[in-house]
């Protein structure tokens, strides 16, 4: 299972994952960590990220980046319009509103609704952690803004299937921030205690999210959250908007008119907003050939851009006073503040964190990893994989919803606010209806609070197979709600109860606890609605017996027996923004074949790159290293085919199918193959045959020695030598022919023998006479000396003391002087292979002889 974090921002992604070590972050092909949102569009193919950013000025309007302000929008949207002026490629109106992107793809003008634009991101994020971890990857945690509507949510949750993931959680930026701090940390207070209070302070490339968290031991709450649509690249439009109208004044160039000049300006002013951070003096700005082949330059200061940048500082501002209201924290509450993201770096933004909080901005989290980091993190937890300390979350809901159901009568209340802002998620609530058919329930945002979204709407859900009692009575009906793990409304279940006829016992019937605010995961809090009743539940008590009729008087009547009651499932129909089986299959088999065309092309390219890299590598070797390998014929021949080749490439063969490059590098290697081999075997075969020789000598040496009656090959039978001795033979005959014919070989000519042959004929006659050679001399015990019976009146312990040590010690010197004595002299001169000599003497006068040839191992 796939323990994995992704992280998907507006300018850049950041993949996570969870190993046995702890969280790493992956790095892409480009050893990268951080790949960019980018999705570039060609005549043939798609790129996405590092590949696609590079193509950022010179495909301009092809080149797609920012998508999630667009994803789950329509073209009418303010945020929408807000960004037609800031990304340069074209944005349409669909034909049912949504926001389209208009590239060029394959020949024709194609559009591409944001949704597809985050499917390709995962896909490339998705493939490259398999890259990486050599495991397919399904399983996952996905990172979104805090400030997520239901409907956006929803979109991100399809683009995940749509990719092929399984998104365990859906998970609040910040949330993810909390947890990769939180977790680690051995210090924590414990749930008995008062809470430790922490700031999160997030501010990335679009947007700002601030948000209060309590940290337990084990345990972990979001209090609240705030956020605002300000972010590093308003600093960025600012200052380029500053240098657009000086360039303007100073040198009659308008970049506002040029989107690539812009887009180039833009990039220049990030780099020099980074500059800006550590240092307070004027910094220059340089672009060659910026318009009109005009080289244009500019200053400017930390001072001047925060002047500049008053009106965002102000909403920052604003924003993190909103939290401690929100929060109900004062100053003196707060533990730490913990910034990340990209854009606290800025001075002017940590001077703010510390003259609102009191605190010092700490960053002991890597700004831009953390998120992702803190993904991994939760999908670990969700994994049965991996072992990870209890660790409890507990998000907070940054919107109030509001439920209204079908009315039975005019006077009827059908409103009521479910979950109030900053509600704790994931929970359930059970909800009870009396009702004689089916009804509907809409779910919304509650009105007059500050939603980022158009649509307030989350969702209609038809509770169907409502009918009335036997009797004719409303039926109570149990609807589950629920705000999920990725921050989703949903109505997970509904029930209707059908009351039987009575039972033989009694039996006491199923009652709605009251409700008590906020309660845990899956707790039930009841809210009564009835057709213009009330319902009374009946009360449950036990039978009494019945008494004989001396005891009647006294004995009380018994009580009515109660109806049994059924529970009986109904269907729910949910009518929300999520798509439909059908249309996600679709945009699967649409991405899908994407991917099959990136993948042809990209074996296209490298087929024809194979071409283009084989001819220059040829066209120099033939006449350097492959010169006195080729005649002078076939050399200008090759050169003119190479050469050809390479007119082909650029002018008819520019655009042709994989399968004719492969065909066209097959011929030229059919003519070229054959010289590399030539001169690649002149190289190594001298080397094989003197290898070859002198295995050849060792061997010839061990058998003169044993026909000698060398008294250390004694143990050798005659079978053994006779059979390294035929063998020998073979291959000196082999050698000999062999060698000779190489000797008189031409270098333009093939040779009869390759390297590989000779080397496997060495192979073979060291198989069977390694084991021959080295085979181990049998170890012999010399004999052992009786003791002598001891005298009439001696000490009998004490003379066998002394007669075994004389024992004992003759044998000693005795042996060692024979293992030196036997110990040939001239053991270099005859086994020249034989290294390491090693001579060990034991006790009992016995010696072991061991050494290493040349053919392997050997103990004598």
């Amino acid at each position: 299972m796939s323990v994995i974090g992704f992280d998907i921002g507006y300018y850049s992604c950041y993949i996570a994952v969870a190993r046995q070590g702890g969280i790493e972050t992956i790095a892409n092909e480009y050893s990268d960590r951080c790949t960019p949102s980018y999705v570039a569009f060609t005549e043939k193919q798609r790129f996405v990220g590092n590949s696609a950013k590079n193509q950022v000025i010179t495909n301009i309007k092809n080149t797609v980046w920012g998508t999630k302000r667009l994803l789950a929008r329509q073209f009418d949207d303010k945020q929408v319009q807000s960004e037609l002026d800031r990304l340069p490629y074209t944005i349409v109106k669909q034909e049912n509103g949504d926001v389209g992107i208009k590239v060029g793809y394959g020949g024709e003008q194609c559009i591409y609704s944001p949704l597809q634009i985050t499917v390709m991101l995962l896909s490339k994020l998705k493939e490259t952690a398999e890259v990486a971890l050599d495991i397919k990857v399904v399983d996952c945690v996905i990172s979104v803004p805090c400030f997520f509507t239901d409907i956006e949510r929803r979109a991100m949750l399809d683009a995940s299937t749509i990719a092929g993931l399984n998104c365990l959680r859906l998970m609040n930026d910040t949330t993810a921030t909390a947890l990769a701090y939180g977790l680690y940390k051995q210090d924590l207070p414990a749930p008995e205690d008062k809470a430790r209070n922490v700031i999160f302070v997030d501010m990335g490339s679009s947007n700002f999210q601030v948000s209060a968290c309590a940290l337990h031991k084990g345990k972990l709450k979001m209090l609240a959250c705030e956020f605002d649509f300000v972010g590093g690249r308003d600093f960025d439009v600012l200052i380029s908007q500053h240098f657009a109208t000086e360039f303007k004044t100073k040198y009659k160039v308008d970049a506002f008119s040029n989107k690539r000049a812009f887009t180039r300006l833009m990039a220049e002013s990030e780099r020099l907003k980074k500059l800006m951070s550590a240092n307070s003096t004027s910094l220059p700005l340089n672009i060659e050939c910026f318009m009109d082949d005009k080289d244009v330059t500019g200053k400017l200061s930390r001072a001047e851009l925060e002047e500049m940048a008053s009106s965002i500082l102000q909403r920052v501002d604003s924003c993190m006073k909103r939290l401690l209201v929100a929060s109900k924290l004062a100053p003196e509450d707060i533990y730490a503040v913990e910034i990340v993201g990209g854009s606290t770096r800025v001075p002017a933004i940590k001077q703010l964190v510390l003259s609102i909080f009191g605190k010092e901005p700490s960053t002991t989290l890597n700004a831009d990893e953390a998120v992702a980091r803190g993904c991994a993190l939760q999908c670990a937890i969700l994994s049965p994989k991996f072992m990870v300390r209890d660790f409890s979350i507990a998000d907070c809901q940054p919107y109030s919803v509001t439920m209204r159901w079908t009315k039975a009568s005019p006077e009827e209340e059908n409103v009521i606010e479910i979950y109030p802002t900053f509600h704790q998620i994931p929970q359930s609530k059970v909800l009870s209806f009396h009702k004689r058919e089916p009804f509907s329930i809409e779910t919304y945002y509650t009105p007059g609070q500050s939603i980022p979204h158009p649509h307030h709407r989350i969702g209609t859900f038809v509770v169907n197979g409502v009918q009335p009692q036997a009797n004719g009575d409303t039926s109570k009906v149990k609807v589950k709600v629920r705000i999920n793990i990725h921050g989703v409304f949903i109505v997970s279940s509904a029930s209707l109860l059908e009351v039987q006829a009575a039972a033989e016992e009694t039996e006491s019937m199923e009652t709605d606890p009251p409700a008590t605010g906020e309660s845990t995961d899956n707790s039930e809090a009841t809210s009564k609605a009835a057709d213009g009743e009330k319902s009374a539940e009946p009360e449950s008590s036990e039978a009494t017996p019945a008494a004989d009729d001396s005891k009647s008087a006294d004995a009380k009547p018994p009580e009515k027996k109660k109806p049994k009651v059924k529970s009986v499932d109904l269907e729910v129909t949910s009518q929300t923004s999520s798509l439909d089986a059908t249309a996600i299959n679709s945009l699967q088999e649409k991405e899908l074949q994407l991917a099959a065309n990136d993948k042809l092309e990209s074996e296209r390219q490298h087929a024809k790159n194979a071409v283009e890299e084989y001819v220059y590598d040829l066209r120099d070797k033939l006449y350097g290293a492959f010169e006195e390998f080729i005649t002078d014929e076939d050399r200008d021949d090759f050169s003119s085919l190479l050469s050809s080749t390479e007119d082909w490439l650029y002018d008819e063969g520019e655009d042709e199918k994989k399968q004719v490059y492969v065909d066209r590098l097959a011929e030229l290697k059919k003519r070229g193959d054959p010289v590399a081999a030539r001169t690649r075997e002149a190289s190594t075969r001298p080397e094989a045959f003197d290898v070859f020789a002198q295995t050849m000598v060792h061997v010839q040496k061990f058998v003169e020695k044993v026909k000698a009656k060398d008294e250390l090959y004694s143990h050798i039978s005659e079978e053994d030598v006779g059979k390294v001795e035929k063998l020998l033979m073979e291959k000196q005959a082999w050698y000999q022919s062999q060698f000779s014919l190489c000797m008189n070989l031409k270098k333009t000519s093939d040779p009869p023998i390759l390297t590989q042959q000779i080397n496997n004929e060495r192979e073979a006659l060291i198989k069977v006479a390694n084991p021959i050679m080295n085979k181990p001399k049998p170890k012999e015990e010399p004999p052992k000396e009786e003791a002598k019976p001891a005298a009439e009146g001696d000490n009998p312990s004490s003379d066998n003391t002394n007669s075994n040590a004389k024992t004992e010690s003759t044998p000693t010197t005795n042996s060692a002087e024979e293992s030196e004595a036997n110990v040939p002299a001239d053991m270099d001169e005859y086994c020249p292979g034989l290294v390491n000599w090693t001579i060990s003497t034991s006790c009992a006068g016995s010696f072991h002889l061991e050494g290493c040839f040349s053919l392997g191992t050997v103990a004598v």
